[in-house]
Parts: structure tokens; C-alpha cells; sequence
């Protein structure tokens, strides 16, 4: 690093490992505790663990389709992680309004990925309910990419810059 650069948010990939971490420490644990599609009530009315395997994307997007979608979704999470890891390169270290929803995109994305490439399929097992309406089930690392997202929308349109006079 030289005297005038500044640091870089690439350090707050330590939350993205985070993510990884926990995603797949509660994918382990669910797949050795719970049988497929068995709920079981966490808050009755409301959550249960129900194991589910997804090949395709968000809402079972493309799960459907012959197997080509398993590599097209583990080269969008490798490119958009690469990107988001450029991003994250060009962002100042003290910018945690950028730095903290990349670094949990990239963190959900990556985990996900690592059950693509090792299992061919994406574990899940939130599943949120409110009695004939059922979200379809998720995991950790599609929280962290949905809340990533959710925060990067929100810190662009209503987060603001600081004023020099104000730093």
C-alpha cells in the first residue's frame, strides 16, 4: 500500500466467511437432524425446520430445467462475486454502508455455492407460514444475500454521502 492510498473494504470479507461458515454449519445440522419435507414448529402458526433441496434459484427458479441451470448458477455466483469483490476493492474501508451489503451478498452467494458444486442442489430449511400462505423455503445464505440487497437499495436511495464538514 502506498502512502496516499487508502485502505480498502476487502477486510470486511470477514463477514462474508462468517456467513459462509454459519450457512454451512446449519445446513450440516439440518441435513443430519431433519428428514425431507417433515416440518418441524419452531413457533407454531408461523416457522418451521423443513429440509428441502432446491436446484434452481429463488422461488425454485428453473428447478424445473434438464441440470444445465446447476452450472449457470454457479457461474452467476462465481461472476457476481468477483465483481462484488472489485467493488469492495474500489470501496474505502470506513464505507460500511457499501462494504457491509456487499460483503453479505457475496457471503450468501458463495454459500450457496458450495452446495451446488459439493451436493448439486441448495439446502434449505426456513420455512415461514401464516396459515393457507407458505414462503417458499430458505437458508442462511439466501438471508444474507436478501438482507445484502435489501440494505444496498436502502443506504443508496436514503443512506446519503457525509459532507466534508460533517467528517
Amino acid at each position: 500500500m502506498t502512502p496516499t492510498s487508502k485502505p480498502n473494504a476487502l477486510s470486511w470479507l470477514w463477514l462474508s466467511a462468517a456467513v459462509i461458515a454459519l450457512d454451512q454449519a446449519t445446513k450440516q445440522w439440518v441435513l443430519a437432524a431433519l428428514e425431507p419435507y417433515m416440518p418441524h414448529a419452531v413457533i407454531p402458526g408461523l416457522l418451521n425446520w423443513t429440509l428441502a433441496f432446491n436446484t434452481g434459484a429463488a422461488f425454485s427458479f428453473l428447478a424445473d430445467a434438464a441440470g444445465w441451470q446447476r452450472w449457470f448458477f454457479v457461474a452467476l455466483a462465481v461472476l457476481v462475486s468477483g465483481v462484488l469483490a472489485v467493488w469492495l476493492a474500489r470501496t474505502g474501508r470506513r464505507d460500511w454502508r457499501t462494504a457491509l451489503p456487499l460483503a453479505l451478498v457475496v457471503g450468501g452467494a458463495l454459500g450457496n455455492l458450495i452446495d451446488r458444486l459439493r451436493l448439486g442442489h441448495v439446502v434449505d430449511f426456513v420455512q415461514v407460514y401464516w396459515r393457507q400462505w407458505a414462503f417458499p423455503a430458505f437458508n442462511v445464505a439466501d438471508s444474507a444475500i436478501s438482507v445484502g440487497a435489501v440494505l444496498l437499495i436502502a443506504f443508496g436511495l436514503f443512506g446519503g454521502k457525509a459532507t466534508q464538514a460533517g467528517r
